[in-house]
């Protein structure tokens, strides 16, 4: 039987391996894998096949509609009349909002995500006989795994 789980970068994984080792497992028999990061940088704009479900046209849509109001109310004093200040309005309240979104999106949310510091999990693989299955198991989730699949060997299929 293959046991397969998830950690993350910290030294509980390296705890969980010494348990295994106390515990029967050969070291020979555990192998771990680092994931990498991803080092291309998230883009903002979404295209047909990919979206993060931020928006950054809410923010300009809300102030649109303010500034038109604004415009439009202001406009019955003004030569043009509210009709083209309320659209004048609306186009400097939009391109207002999505300045200030596109801001935080690139500016502040990429800080805070830098300040994160996500790093990247480690896969880790122990081949062991189906009677020490559910001890591994268990002790990879005391360890704090992220998650944990067994999948048995099947001898019958050629390789």
């Amino acid at each position: 039987m293959q046991v397969f789980s998830t950690f993350e970068h910290t030294v509980h994984i390296e705890l969980a391996v010494a348990t295994l080792e106390k515990k029967g497992i050969a070291s020979k028999n555990i192998f771990i894998v680092p994931l990498d990061n991803n080092t291309e940088e998230r883009k903002v704009f979404d295209n047909i096949h990919r979206s993060d479900g931020t928006s950054l046209i809410d923010v300009g849509a809300a102030l649109a509609t303010a500034f038109s109001v604004i415009g439009a109310s202001v406009g019955f004093k003004l030569e043009w009349g509210p009709i083209y200040w309320g659209l004048i309005g609306a186009a400097v309240g939009f391109l207002v909002g999505f300045a200030i979104r596109l801001f935080t999106e690139k500016v502040i949310k990429k800080r805070r995500r830098l300040m994160k510091g996500f790093h990247s999990e480690l896969i880790l693989i122990v081949d062991c006989e189906d009677s020490e299955g559910e001890l591994v198991e268990n002790i990879l989730f005391s360890h704090y795994a992220l998650g944990v699949a067994k999948v048995k060997k099947s001898y019958d299929v050629p390789l």
